[in-house]
């Protein structure tokens, strides 16, 4: 028999084995601040990907605008009981308009409507909404007598939902036109018809067509459903345009930040790179107008209160694709382009690019502080690239922060060598991405306990859980993903002293002309939803707090233990601890939280939970928040609260303490 303590002992030691959990309380050390939590720390990183820009937030409603496409008459259809070959031709004028060489030429005799016309589709059709004005605009020329033109929306039966006619009189120079009409439907897929009244020949250019309902109503701008998702996220940063366009699949195909800014007739259209990567998502009509270019980007960071990251070309084409480089000797205009984006965001108006952008209509400056230089590119070309692009940066600017690649992978021999070259470098930000599976998003919720706290930091620049495998069509945007994203998340607030920034990717896609999943924020023509990933981030940025603190359970880290995933954060603002907490196991959990070094806390709390009983549960465009947040009281018992984690939850607890 065993004797009376051995029989304790035993008791206990069982109770261990099989509740190792119930007997810890969860310790936050509100007196104890670690690191400062950066404002920026969780931002965005915005790609135009999955018709992200053009067919997506720039609000263009006509595809192929100036003829510019390979096929230059993609997206139109020529028609008329009088069109005869030769009537509608597309002509080239690369002598005087190089950024815009293509114009249509229209030869019309005595046409009346009817007799010959042009549709454009949009893309993928065009989301009109009842009691919205249109504004139409479009260059034309032409010598003679006046002509005229009507204009109209139409449903699938070809039933005008909204017109307008415009008189075009004689002019020998390039001259443009608007109108303006209202919808009196909304449909999803409409198309856009023009018939030509008149005799004689007409050239036209820049045929465009806006919703009047943009972000901030301004013409020609952004549309807005899509920004305010953005607006809501509250995000510390935006980073710009990409991404894989950044470098293009060769030199010639690469993002230039300086032919996106001025008159939209002189931003030179471009193949989106996206656009032939994907045999099996093809997208023949997927071009970049510019119409989003640097300027707007940088308006759009200042309009939804982020720091802008821009990031440029570094003299490499993608690695994947062609890794065409530019030589040393030729990597001059390169460089040069990275010193003068600075000039243009921050120069006052007596500087050459400082000019420029208060000629754009924002005399004051944007205060740019960061910029990447490179996107996914490795190997010792990179470094040194990287090298006389730092160089010269810091000798102008010697405070202006850049961010660097660390290649394609967050391990490996790729990765290893960026990161020790980097570091020798001192490297502002070392930009680390991770597209992998659920189940490695939570075996590496402790990736930077043990990262260096001194020197380079982490940019965790592109990131989101593949439910399948990295670039399968099989991805999904369920809970499983984000609830791994969410665990992961708390380990790189945990570890604000190395990670200072944060972003998902990719950020918008279209259900109808989307090349890669799983994406936060899905779009059709007329409509938006956020993704569960969408709620887990919204969490962390609307909950960020200012100085992370440890949160411990037997005097060690939540990252794992139990299923358990947990951080804390003060915020000294509002004078509340933030506590984070993941229960990744399909049990419920109860838990006490004890907030330790404090005077007291408010008797309630808030507690908000974002969870599903199903892995597999996905938002839609029928169930737009079948996951999302839900908020309710919590009771506080002096310093002490007792919470209820569901099985599959993400819990963010607010308390007002003193």
């Amino acid at each position: 028999m065993l004797s009376g303590v051995m029989r304790f002992f035993f008791v206990f030691l069982v109770s261990i084995v099989i509740h190792p959990a119930f007997a810890q309380d969860i310790v936050v050390k509100a007196n104890a601040p670690v690191s400062r939590i950066q404002p920026h720390m969780w931002g965005i990183f915005f790609e135009d990907i999955n018709m992200g820009a053009d067919g997506g937030i720039y609000a263009e409603l006509i595809k192929n605008r100036s003829f510019e496409f390979f096929k230059p008459l993609m997206g139109w259809k020529t028609q008329g009981k009088k069109l005869k070959e030769g009537d509608m031709l597309v002509l080239n004028q690369q002598n005087e308009k190089p950024s815009n060489p293509r114009f249509l030429r229209v030869t019309a005799r005595q046409a009346s409507v009817g007799d010959l016309g042009l549709t454009n589709e949009g893309f993928r059709g065009m989301g009109i909404k009842k009691g919205v004005r249109y504004d139409f605009s479009l260059q034309y020329r032409h010598a003679g007598a006046p002509m005229k033109l009507h204009v109209m929306l139409e449903d699938s039966l070809s039933n005008i939902v909204g017109r307008a006619e415009l008189s075009l009189d004689a002019s020998a120079a390039w001259t443009t036109r608007s109108a303006s009409f209202e919808s009196n439907a909304t449909l999803m897929k409409a198309n856009f018809r023009m018939w030509i009244e008149g005799d004689g020949i007409l050239d036209l250019d820049m045929i465009s067509l806006f919703p009047s309902d943009t972000w901030k109503g301004r013409p020609g701008g952004m549309r807005s459903d899509m920004v305010q998702w953005l607006a809501d996220l509250k995000p510390g940063f935006i980073r710009f345009p990409g991404g894989c366009i950044v470098e293009g699949f060769d030199l010639s195909n690469r993002y230039r930040w300086k032919n996106t800014i001025g008159p939209l007739d002189q931003r030179q259209l471009m193949i989106n790179r996206w656009n032939i990567e994907f045999p099996h998502r093809s997208a023949p009509d997927y071009f970049q107008t510019f119409g989003l270019g640097f300027f707007e980007y940088f308006q759009l960071a200042e309009d939804i209160g982020s720091e802008a990251l821009p990031i440029l070309n570094c003299g490499m084409a993608c690695q994947y694709n062609s890794a065409e480089l530019a030589s040393l000797d030729d990597l001059g205009p390169y460089i040069q382009d990275a010193l003068d984006l600075i000039e243009f965001a921050n120069g006052d108006t007596s500087t050459q690019w400082g000019r420029v952008r208060a000629g754009l209509g924002h005399p004051a400056p944007f205060n740019l502080k960061m910029m990447g230089i490179g996107n996914e590119n490795w190997g010792p070309q990179y470094i040194e690239r990287l090298k006389r692009f730092t160089t010269a940066i810091h000798a102008r600017y010697p405070e202006f922060r850049i961010v660097n690649s660390s290649g394609t992978d967050p391990d490996g021999e790729r990765f290893n060598y960026l990161d020790v070259e980097l570091r020798k470098m001192n490297a502002s930000y070392i930009d680390e991405h991770y597209y992998r599976r659920p189940e490695w998003f939570l075996q590496n919720a402790s990736r930077y306990d043990n990262y260096p706290r001194e020197g380079s930091k982490i940019f965790a620049g592109e990131y989101a859980a593949q439910t399948d495998r990295g670039a399968s069509m099989n991805n999904k945007n369920n809970w499983r993903g984000a609830l791994s994203e969410a665990a992961f998340m708390t380990g790189l607030e945990r570890n604000a002293a190395v990670v200072e920034m944060a972003s998902y990717a990719p950020l918008f896609a279209h259900a109808d002309g989307w090349q890669w999943k799983p994406d936060l924020i899905w779009v059709n023509n007329l409509q938006s939803y956020g993704t569960p990933n969408y709620y887990v981030q919204k969490l962390f940025a609307t909950n960020k707090g200012t100085h992370e603190v440890p949160v411990t359970a037997n005097n060690e880290i939540l990252a794992g233990r139990d299923s358990l995933y947990a951080c804390a954060a003060l915020d000294t603002a509002a004078g509340e601890v933030i506590i984070k907490l993941v229960n990744a196991s399909g049990k419920p959990v109860t838990r006490s939280i004890v907030l330790d070094g404090i005077k007291k806390a408010e008797p309630k709390g808030r507690l908000i939970l974002l969870q599903h009983e199903s892995p597999d549960a996905e938002n839609t465009f029928e169930q737009p928040l079948n996951v999302s947040p839900v908020e309710k009281e919590i009771k506080i018992q002096g310093k002490k609260l007792q919470v209820d984690l569901p099985a599959s939850s993400f819990s963010v607890i607010r308390v007002k303490i003193k």
